[in-house]
């Protein structure tokens, strides 16, 4: 069994900074990439932000220069440090991984609870 275990999100108010954490834990031979998703209430899930195992970023664009994605593979975890954050972040956070339990096994995408993420203008 395999799981994503994040960290708790908060309310905050406009300007402010918040980091989210996620660790992975289970039978996993290797993580491929590893992101964070939001999705805001009425709106579809989007991708925030992701890296790969050798550290390749992706951004929304609406984040770059705001947030930065990091990873401890060792730990098997995934950051995310969101720096002046505004009412436009408040959102459900999830984190994602793409899991490979064997050497032969296909990645399979793994999802955390999600967080939820409110911001105060």
């Amino acid at each position: 069994q395999k799981y994503l275990v994040e960290s708790e999100g908060g309310l905050v108010q406009a300007g402010d900074s918040l980091r989210l954490s996620c660790a992975a834990s289970g039978s996993i031979f290797s993580i491929n990439v590893m992101g964070w998703y939001r999705q805001a209430p009425g709106k579809a899930r989007e991708l925030v932000a992701d890296i790969t195992r050798d550290g390749n970023t992706n951004y929304l664009d609406s984040v770059k220069g705001r947030f930065t994605i990091s990873r401890d593979n060792v730990k098997n975890a995934v950051s995310l440090q969101m720096n002046s954050l505004n009412p436009e972040d408040t959102a459900v956070y999830y984190c994602k991984a793409e899991i490979k339990q064997t050497s032969r096994s296909y990645a399979l995408n793994y999802w955390g609870q999600g967080t939820q993420v409110a911001v105060s203008s």
